[in-house]
């Protein structure tokens, strides 16, 4: 423990011109007289910490000393190019993994590149979930992280509808959407590749770090399969179809208010403009209920066709606003 803490002292020291020792302290999460201590033993070791006395004091590293203790961890290297997603990183149990890879990369560099980290915090921030939704880590995603990065199988319980359901998976990858969670896995002895929501895991279990690990295919491709199987899942959630008359605002907006990409596609197969500019289009939807909901945003720039049922609710809702804005 003290021996991890005065490599980081050394690393610390090593990244910045001085610390004080208040800095140190906050920095190493200990007392500033244990600070004091901890200086006086690496320079009994031969580390040349220098400390300056007066207000504008502190300790500093002299003659151009620099530490070879600067090799990156497998962990710490795997954190470290995920450094820009905090919150993903605190929510896998990497944070601190991260938090020495960043401190060893700023010992490793040149004074003059030392700011980097902090300079590249300044202009990029990622911020997954969505708005006006509280974001809760799954409570068993640490677990199924650390089966991840180290390709080990495992027993995983999940809800699917009102049942339980056990399977052996092997987890290839993590996939974080709108701020939640995803497990990308094989299950084990199929070959077939599928996706869970970890937040619908009740139990996991890893299997023993030397007998129950898993080959890893090669060629499998996290981003184009996740990209495949979202646009699928997109896909199959459009079940019934709805007939309306756009106008050219209409058009320009209807890609925010309906699945993008079925846009697209009806518009490409779209006849002609009639005489008022509006175009005829069959919308792929998820189902009258939403179609209602969706449709509704693009208010007096859409008119529903068909089916029967759905014009004649947009119709009531016709009547509704008159009745409150007419007078």
């Amino acid at each position: 423990m003290r021996a991890a803490r005065l490599i980081r002292m050394v690393l610390l020291l090593q990244s910045r011109p001085s610390m004080t020792a208040a800095e140190l302290a906050s920095e190493l999460e200990v007392s500033e007289r244990t600070v004091t201590r901890d200086a006086q033993a690496l320079s009994e070791a031969g580390v040349p910490v220098y400390a300056d006395r007066g207000r504008a004091g502190g300790y500093r590293l002299i003659g151009g000393y620099r530490t070879r203790l600067t090799g990156l961890a497998r962990s710490e290297a795997e954190a470290l190019f995920l450094s820009g997603v905090p919150g993903a990183l605190r929510e896998m149990g990497l944070e601190d993994a991260a938090s020495a890879a960043r401190l060893k990369v700023s010992a490793a560099l040149m004074p003059s590149l030392r700011d980097a980290s902090r300079s590249a915090a300044q202009r990029f921030h990622l911020d997954a979930p969505n708005w006006f939704k509280e974001q809760k880590a799954p409570e068993l995603l640490p677990a199924v992280a650390d089966a991840v990065w180290d390709d080990r199988r495992i027993m995983a319980r999940y809800r699917r509808g009102e049942n339980e359901v056990e399977r052996e998976l092997e987890p290839y990858g993590l996939v974080l959407k709108a701020g939640v969670w995803y497990l990308c896995a094989r299950v084990a002895g199929q070959g077939s590749y599928r996706v869970y929501r970890i937040d619908r895991f009740t139990a996991v279990e890893a299997g023993d770090e030397r007998s129950e690990r898993f080959e890893r295919d090669e060629e499998f491709d996290l981003p184009g399969f996740w990209d495949e199987r979202a646009e699928q899942f997109a896909r199959s959630l459009l079940r019934a179809e709805v007939v309306v008359r756009v106008s050219p605002d209409g058009v320009r907006r209807l890609p925010y208010a309906v699945d993008p990409q079925s846009v697209r596609e009806v518009l490409r197969a779209a006849g002609a403009p009639d005489g008022d500019g509006w175009v005829t289009l069959t919308l792929p939807v998820e189902s009258e209920e939403v179609a209602h909901t969706q449709l509704a945003a693009l208010g007096p720039d859409v008119e529903v066709l068909a089916p029967k049922e759905l014009r004649e609710r947009f119709a009531g809702d016709a009547i509704r606003l008159a009745a409150l804005y007419g007078a």
